[in-house]
C-alpha cells in the first residue's frame, strides 16, 4: 500500500519549481557559455541540453558514462523518456547539473576534463570587496567574549552571502545577535546545549554538511576554526561536493580558496586560516566528497557507510536550502509540521542552518505562518529574506 501519511513529493510542474527548470537552468547555460571559452562541441552540446530540459524529454547516459550504474540506482531508467517537469524537482534539478557537467566536457578526457564551469563567479565573489569587508570585521570580533564570537559566527555562518553579514560578525551585530530580523525559528540555545554537553569515549565530532562556496564557505570555516580552537569540538568533518554542483556548491577545490582567501587576508582572518590549515594537516579537521552528496535523493536513503558516520558525530549541521529540501524530503509540508517528526529517521543529533529559498518548510509554530502568510503572502517560503536554526536529537 502506497504511503498516505506524507505530501506528495514536489514535481518540477509547480510553479516555483517550474520556474527554476523554465527560467533558471536557461540562464545558467547561457552563463556558463560566457564564463569560459568553450569550443564548438561544447556550444553544440549545451544548445542541446537547453532544448532538451526546456521542451524535450529525459536522455539516457551514454553507454560509457563512468556514473551509469550509479544513476541506474538513483532512479535514471525510470524517467527516460519523460518530461523533465513530470519527474521530482530534486531529481531533475540533480539530473540537470550532471547533464550539463557532461556538456563541457568536465567528465571526458579532453583539455576540459574537471574544469568547474561555475568557477569565474565564485572566484568574482571570493575576490569582492565584499568579501574584505567582512573579513576586516573579524578584527574588532577579536576582542569579544567567546561565547559573543561564537554567536555571532553561527548566525553569519546561518545567513551566509547576505550582504550584512559584515554587521553580524561586528561586535555591534554580536550584541544584537537575539534579534536578527526575520529568523523565524531559533533552536541556536538547544544547538549550544549540545556541544556543552559530556562527550562520550570518543572524540566529539561535528559534521558539517556545507552548501555553497564563496562567501558563505567562508564563515561556515571560521565557525569551525573558532569551535575547535576553543575545544568546544575536537573533531570537525567538512562534506563538500564531489564535483561542481548546483553553481556555487563548495567542493574540494572551494575549501582550498576559501582557505587561501582568509590566509592572505592579513589580521584575525589570517589567523583563522592558519588555524584550519594546521587542523587539516593534523587531522583534527577533514574534507569528505562523498558521492551520495549530489544525489537526487533525500537523505533518508543515504547509504550505510554515511549513516554510520552521521550516528557517531556529536551532532551533523546540514546547511543551506537544498540540504534542508533533502533532510526533511522535498515535499510541501503544513509549515507546523514538527521538525523532529520529519527527522526522526536521523541516526544522531542533527541541525539546519539554512535561508528559505524553497517551498519545503517545517518546524513554525502557527502565529508565524499566521503573520507571515499575512504580510508577505508566500513569498516568505522563496525569497532568502528569513532564516532558521532548528534542532532535533532523535530518541
Amino acid at each position: 500500500m502506497p504511503d498516505t501519511s506524507h505530501p506528495p513529493v514536489l514535481l518540477g510542474d509547480r510553479p516555483f519549481p517550474h520556474s527554476v527548470l523554465a527560467e533558471r537552468h536557461p540562464a545558467i547555460i547561457r552563463q556558463v557559455r560566457e564564463a569560459l571559452p568553450y569550443g564548438p562541441a561544447q556550444h553544440r552540446a549545451l544548445d542541446e541540453l537547453l532544448a532538451e530540459c526546456t521542451e524535450g524529454r529525459i536522455e539516457p547516459l551514454p553507454a560509457d558514462a563512468h556514473d551509469r550504474a550509479r544513476w541506474a540506482d538513483w532512479g535514471l531508467n525510470a524517467y527516460v523518456g519523460r518530461s523533465w517537469f513530470e519527474v521530482p524537482w530534486l531529481w531533475s534539478e540533480s539530473w540537470f547539473y550532471r547533464r550539463l557537467l557532461q556538456a563541457v566536457g568536465y567528465f571526458g578526457t579532453g583539455p576540459w576534463q574537471g574544469v568547474d564551469p561555475f568557477r569565474p563567479s565564485k572566484q568574482a565573489e571570493l575576490d569582492s570587496a565584499g568579501t574584505d569587508e567582512e573579513l576586516a570585521a573579524l578584527d574588532a570580533l577579536d576582542a569579544r567574549p567567546a561565547e559573543e564570537r561564537e554567536r555571532a559566527l553561527l548566525h553569519g555562518s546561518l545567513w551566509g552571502n547576505r550582504a550584512d553579514l559584515g554587521f553580524r560578525l561586528s561586535a555591534q551585530g554580536a550584541r544584537q545577535a537575539d534579534a536578527v530580523p526575520g529568523l523565524v525559528a531559533d533552536d541556536s540555545d538547544r544547538l549550544r546545549s549540545l556541544l556543552d554537553a559530556p562527550g562520550g569515549p570518543g572524540p566529539r565530532t561535528l559534521c558539517l554538511v556545507a552548501d555553497n562556496a564563496g562567501r558563505e564557505l567562508v564563515p561556515d570555516l571560521l565557525l569551525l576554526a573558532h569551535l575547535l580552537a576553543t575545544g568546544r569540538i575536537d573533531r570537525a568533518v567538512l562534506h563538500v561536493k564531489p564535483y561542481p554542483y548546483y553553481v556555487s556548491d563548495a567542493t574540494t577545490a572551494d575549501v582550498v580558496d576559501a582557505l587561501r582567501r582568509l590566509t592572505g587576508a592579513g589580521g584575525a582572518a589570517a589567523r583563522y586560516g592558519r588555524q584550519l590549515w594546521s587542523a587539516l594537516a593534523d587531522g583534527r579537521l577533514t574534507l569528505r566528497a562523498h558521492p551520495f552528496s549530489c544525489a537526487p535523493l533525500p537523505y533518508a536513503e543515504m547509504p550505510a557507510d554515511l549513516r554510520a558516520e552521521c550516528a557517531s558525530a556529536t551532532l551533523t549541521v546540514f546547511k543551506g536550502d537544498l540540504n534542508y529540501r533533502r533532510l526533511v524530503g522535498d515535499r510541501l509540508w503544513p509549515p507546523t509540521t514538527p521538525f523532529a517528526d520529519v527527522t526522526a529517521w536521523f541516526p544522531g543529533p542533527v541541525a539546519a542552518l539554512r535561508t528559505l529559498k524553497s517551498d519545503v518548510i517545517t518546524g513554525l509554530d502557527a502565529d508565524t505562518e499566521a503573520r507571515l502568510d499575512a504580510t508577505e503572502g508566500g513569498r516568505w517560503r522563496t525569497g532568502g529574506t528569513h532564516a532558521l536554526i532548528q534542532v532535533n536529537v532523535p530518541g
